[in-house]
């Protein structure tokens, strides 16, 4: 069952015991996070969260925070990565605890989560700060523990989440703390998360020391956007193309025509093909066409929504319409990419 990390007497901090479990009989109360592993979870978001709390308690010398990981059987549970992770135990091991905090990855929505759903929804009745870390969050909606709270979520699975879980408040914020509720959008933005609530919990000069231990640089605000700038991703400075690619990734569903693009940043539909072939090596168009159908596969690969609904998401009128496209750009029909996971 589980045990509070703590501190040894005489004010001697000891190194940690696996899982961050500190020896017992002291006196400082230890703020303890149980990491909830879903499989093929992602090595990058779990190491960025657990981390700060590592050097948060180095940094301070005292055991501020201690830690437990949990798998759905307590074996070892694999990362997208191929790397097995040791436990402490499994799902119902876990009892109530300060904050836990749902680890998941790639294909999150293939996987059973009927008894991890039960297990937050019970931690969630004692009073427990409930997070995630990358698609993490998409286990929380489905144990419907976000209703009424701002949640995020990776920038590649915004969408399908949005139309998964209509009813919820879904931001592209690098992290989101509301009330007893924490999400974050994974990769290193959990380290600006952690970073954020060392400093609520243990104060600001305790944080700007770990965020120097992990040459990070700076804390970055959760209102900073997830993805690089569109200048950085393209390699291309021109603003009126920038412009149209922009307007282009916000009308998926909707796709525009050249000439309504063109007009929106003053330029003809010849300038506007120019600059594309120019800049990007291919027509507006084809541009476009290649947008839309990566969106597709993304989607195809990662929800269960059908795939009708998908190429009228990705602005295909008609399934047939969908289905050619995708197969002259990828060189397989969209049901043989879905039936190509599983």
């Amino acid at each position: 069952m589980f045990r509070t990390p703590t501190l040894s007497p005489g004010g001697e901090t000891p190194a940690p015991a696996p899982s961050g479990v500190a020896p017992a009989g002291t006196q400082e109360s230890v703020h303890t996070f149980g990491f909830l592993m879903v499989p093929d979870f992602s090595m990058i978001a779990f190491t960025s969260a657990i981390e700060p709390l590592r050097l948060a308690n180095r940094c301070s010398g005292r055991m501020l925070y201690g830690w437990r990981i949990f798998s759905p059987d307590g074996k070892p549970v694999t990362a997208s990565n191929g790397i097995s992770v040791a436990v402490d135990g499994s799902y119902a091991d876990v009892g109530p605890m300060p904050a836990v905090v749902v680890c998941s990855g790639i294909d999150v929505h293939r996987f059973d989560h009927r008894e991890l759903i039960a297990k937050l929804r019970t931690l969630a009745f004692y009073g427990v700060q409930i997070g995630a870390v990358c698609t993490g969050t998409h286990v929380l909606a489905k144990a419907g523990l976000l209703g009424g709270r701002r949640c995020t979520i990776h920038w590649e699975n915004n969408d399908s989440f949005r139309e998964e879980f209509s009813d919820l408040e879904v931001t592209q914020e690098l992290f989101e703390i509301d009330r007893n509720r924490f999400t974050c959008a994974g990769g290193t933005a959990a380290i600006d998360m952690m970073l954020s609530m060392i400093a609520k919990q243990k104060g600001a000069d305790i944080a700007a020391q770990v965020t120097d231990q992990l040459i990070h640089h700076r804390q970055r605000d959760a209102h900073e956007r997830q993805r690089m700038e569109l200048r950085a991703r393209l390699g291309v400075a021109h603003p009126k193309l920038l412009a149209v690619v922009s307007e282009m990734e916000k009308s998926l569903e909707t796709p525009l025509s050249c000439s309504e693009l063109a007009d929106e940043v003053g330029l003809s539909t010849r300038q506007l093909e120019r600059l594309f072939r120019k800049y990007i090596g291919e027509a507006p168009t084809k541009y476009y066409l290649s947008l839309r159908l990566n969106r597709a596969r993304f989607l195809l690969r990662q929800t269960s929504m059908p795939i009708l609904t998908i190429g009228l998401a990705c602005g295909f009128v008609s399934a047939s319409h969908f289905s050619k496209c995708y197969s002259e750009h990828f060189g397989r029909t969209p049901s043989h990419e879905r039936r190509g996971l599983q």
